[in-house]
């Protein structure tokens, strides 16, 4: 009879630990404590950032406070498949990856809004960006638009963007460890603030892989800004935002594109303002830790 409790209580851990790893994760620190518990105790300086700055301006101040002279940026690029049927709503049925001389796609925007917020603080001016997720790639790693170098400002970037989306046939699943994995071993070369820009088209196929890159980038001086284009849903990018506190800080930011725009007035300032609102208060973080030069 006990044999039988023991098995039936193991499979119900086993069901929940598939449903929710941070849950089981939380109750082995809770029932366990010392020893066993210690490897999934929650980081008590842990905390989810609040939005709390209203315009760009007051963005590059806050970084400015905090001795933020320069950054060194990553981009990743999604091609899976999605990007087909995801413009169904929010860029008029179009794959998102459209390549139109008169008018810039998605991608094409977020990456040109977000060079000119952060082209300033970029001082080498040399962009590592890789694609993920297409026929060659697929969950399992990522490919460089240029190989041997970086481009060269937001310009190059743009430029071989247009260049290179033509010849990707997009496939997938979708997965953010490789791009997050290959972030870290740029980071890890020397130590310096980075932030890795991810701009993506929907919801990730292999969660349990993606938290755990998320986790592990949160000991690096990596801040990680996801930016949503397409139709969603977003749910998973909002618990990647707000809902893993295994981490060493809250180092992952989700932005919907769309949303942003859609509402009018100053739309390229305020989706500016929400991509990097974080920024400050993580850099702070990565400085507490001593994770600068480390």
């Amino acid at each position: 009879m006990v044999v039988l409790v023991l098995l039936v209580l193991l499979i119900t851990l086993g069901l929940l630990y598939y449903i929710n790893e941070d849950l089981i994760k939380a109750l082995i620190h809770d029932v366990f404590g010392g020893s066993m518990g210690a490897k999934y105790k929650r980081i008590p300086e842990f905390a989810m950032f609040p939005d709390k700055y209203e315009t760009i301006d007051m963005v590059r101040e806050a970084l400015q406070t905090e001795g933020l002279e320069s950054c060194n940026l990553i981009i990743g690029v999604d091609y899976t498949a999605s990007n087909e049927f995801q413009g169904k709503r929010t860029f008029g049925g179009r794959c998102l990856h459209t390549i139109d001389q008169f008018e810039q796609n998605p991608y094409q925007k977020v990456i040109s809004i977000i060079g000119k917020t952060l082209a300033a603080f970029d001082e080498d001016n040399l962009i590592p960006v890789y694609g993920f997720g297409d026929i060659t790639t697929k969950d399992r790693a990522v490919f460089p638009f240029l190989n041997h170098r970086s481009c060269e400002g937001f310009d190059e970037v743009l430029e071989q963007y247009t260049q290179v989306t033509p010849r990707v046939k997009l496939s997938g699943p979708t997965n953010f460890a490789p791009i997050i994995d290959e972030a870290i071993k740029i980071v890890a070369r020397n130590m310096e603030f980075h932030i890795l820009l991810i701009i993506a088209d929907g919801q990730v196929t292999n969660e349990r892989a993606t938290i755990k890159a998320i986790e592990k980038a949160s000991e690096y001086p990596l801040s990680i800004v996801m930016v949503g284009v397409g139709d969603g849903p977003w749910d998973m990018m909002h618990k990647f935002d707000d809902m893993l506190p295994y981490r060493q800080f809250d180092n992952f930011q989700f932005v919907d594109y769309h949303s942003i725009m859609a509402k009018g007035g100053p739309t390229e300032a305020r989706f500016a303002l929400m991509a990097l609102m974080e920024i400050p208060q993580q850099f702070n973080a990565i400085k507490r830790l001593g994770l600068l030069g480390k």
